[in-house]
């Protein structure tokens, strides 16, 4: 399926040749970059912030692809809009009024999104389904890279999928996303996957290139 969009995630990079390596999965052919802000209290883990967005942001026109692993993403919003995301996705849960952070994000001219761990009901989207221009499915618990794949969230991109109703918002999904796992999701409805070390495994472009082509090949028949 050629529009499936692929967001390697460069919390799975060599953080100490970040822009060489962005460099590097764009020229290999990747549609966005994943940025995985971790704050180390929604998530027990810590990565980085705007100022290495920032820095890094002209290494590449691809899309900034920017999860929002934090508690408090509202006052954070301008921040990273102005550090050069493009797509900034928060957590349902943790913003007391969904409808209003999303409307901030649009007004800051990036595209909203809404991510749901797997513990969480495709239902909180009822009613923000206008304001959307994401869904980001966790298929695995977030907080660190490497996990494996939950097939329970299958189900709940199919799901996703019936309730979008036809609107234009991508289905993205991450976590555990492979060769293997990818038709699964796709099939379910995705429309963007965030491969972290599937991507990354190799260490250099011509093999971030043949690792991106791998999950495309995967799903190119559905």
């Amino acid at each position: 399926m050629a529009d499936v969009k692929i967001a390697p995630s460069i919390l799975a990079s060599d953080f100490s040749r970040l822009a060489e390596e962005i460099c590097a999965v764009d020229a290999a052919g990747c549609d966005w970059i994943h940025l995985d802000v971790m704050d180390g209290h929604f998530v027990p883990n810590l990565t980085f912030g705007p100022p290495i967005i920032e820095a890094v942001r002209n290494t590449t026109s691809k899309t900034f692809d920017a999860h929002l692993m934090v508690s408090n993403p509202d006052r954070l919003l301008p921040i990273y809009a102005k550090a050069g995301c493009d797509i900034i996705t928060v957590h349902a849960e943790v913003c007391d009024h969904l409808d209003r952070t999303l409307a901030s994000i649009r007004e800051l001219g990036c595209r909203a999104g809404v991510s749901l761990n797997p513990h969480m009901s495709e239902d909180c989207l009822k009613y923000v389904l206008d304001r959307l221009d994401l869904v980001l499915v966790m298929s695995v618990n977030p907080g660190f890279g490497g996990q494996s794949f939950l097939p329970s969230v299958v189900e709940k991109i199919s799901r996703i999928k019936a309730m979008l109703d036809g609107r234009e918002v991508d289905i993205e999904v991450d976590g555990g996303i492979t060769a293997e796992t990818a038709p699964l999701v796709v099939a379910a409805g995705a429309t963007a996957l965030v491969a972290g070390s599937a991507v990354f495994k190799g260490g250099t472009q011509e093999a971030y290139q043949a690792n991106i082509q791998l999950i495309r090949d995967s799903v190119k028949s559905l």
